[in-house]
C-alpha cells in the first residue's frame, strides 16, 4: 500500500503553498510513468489532483489515446459526460491498463478539463518504422526533416537497452524514428492549450528533457516517476518502488 503523499513531493518539499505554485508560470507540464507500477500512477494522481483543487484548470493530454480519436473521444464524452468507464468502455481498446488511468479520466470529467488525445497510432508509428520521416504528411510541419543534433543515435540507444539489446540492428533506427515522431505529435497537440496551461500523461521516454517531448516545446516542467534514479533526465524526479513483475527479458 502506498504510504500517505504530500501531493507536492515530486515537484518541491512538502509545505502548506498551493498546490499549484510547482506548476505557476508553466504552460506545458510533462508528467511520466512506468506503464504498469501502479504506485507511480497513484503518486502522479495525487500531485495533479492536488494542484486541480487548488484551482489549476490544465488540458490533460494523454499517450493512451491517439490522435485520430480525437472526435470519438469527445463525442463519447458528450454522450455520457459523467461516466469515465463508458469514455474507457468506447476509446480504451486492450493495449492501456485502464484502472490506472480511471481516476485521472473522472477527475477531468468532474472539472470540466479537455482531454486530449496525444499519440501517433501504431499505424502511422509503423510506416516510420518501415520507410522513416517522410511517411508523415505533416513532417515537416512538425519540424522532423532536420532533426537535432544527437537525437536519433540517444533514441536509438534507448531502444536497444529498452528491447533488452536484441532487436536486429536493421530496426533500430526505425523504431527510435518512430519514439521522435511520437514526441513531435505530442508537443503539436499540447501548444494550443500553452495559455490554459496543459499536462501531458506519457511514459518516461517521453518526457525526459534530453530526448523527449521537451526537444519540441520551450518552457517545458517535466517530472519522471522512475523505479531507479535517472539524474540529469528529467527537471524533477519521484522515486517509486519496482513494481513486482516478472523479467522482461527473459522471454525476448
Amino acid at each position: 500500500m502506498l504510504p500517505a503523499l504530500c501531493a507536492a513531493l515530486v515537484l518541491s518539499a512538502c509545505a502548506s503553498s498551493p498546490a499549484s505554485a510547482p506548476f505557476a508560470g508553466k504552460s506545458y507540464v510533462l508528467m511520466g510513468e512506468v506503464h504498469d507500477n501502479a504506485l507511480g500512477h497513484q503518486a502522479r494522481f495525487q500531485a495533479l489532483e492536488k494542484a486541480v483543487q487548488a484551482g489549476w484548470r490544465p488540458a490533460i493530454a494523454m499517450e493512451q489515446f491517439d490522435v485520430e480519436s480525437q472526435a470519438d473521444l469527445d463525442q463519447a464524452r458528450l454522450e455520457q459526460p459523467d461516466n469515465p468507464d463508458y469514455l474507457i468502455q468506447k476509446m480504451g481498446g486492450k493495449r492501456w491498463d485502464w484502472p490506472l488511468y480511471r481516476p485521472v479520466i473522472a477527475m477531468a470529467m468532474r472539472y470540466d478539463l479537455p482531454i486530449i488525445a496525444a499519440n501517433l497510432s501504431r499505424q502511422d508509428a509503423g510506416k516510420v518504422v518501415k520507410s522513416g520521416l517522410s511517411s508523415l504528411p505533416d513532417a515537416k510541419a512538425l519540424g522532423l526533416t532536420q532533426l537535432p543534433d544527437g537525437l536519433l543515435a540517444a533514441q536509438r540507444e534507448e531502444v536497444r537497452v529498452g528491447h533488452c539489446n536484441k532487436l536486429p540492428e536493421n530496426l533500430l533506427d526505425g523504431m527510435a524514428l518512430a519514439q521522435i515522431a511520437r514526441d513531435a505529435v505530442m508537443a503539436k497537440v499540447m501548444k494550443p492549450y500553452q495559455a490554459r496551461g496543459v499536462v501531458l500523461l506519457a511514459g518516461n521516454g517521453h518526457v525526459r528533457r534530453d530526448m523527449g517531448v521537451p526537444v519540441w516545446l520551450p518552457n517545458t516542467l517535466s517530472v519522471g516517476f522512475v523505479e531507479s534514479s535517472q539524474q540529469g533526465a528529467f527537471d524533477q524526479e519521484q522515486l517509486i518502488a519496482p513494481a513486482n513483475r516478472t523479467d522482461p527479458c527473459a522471454g525476448f
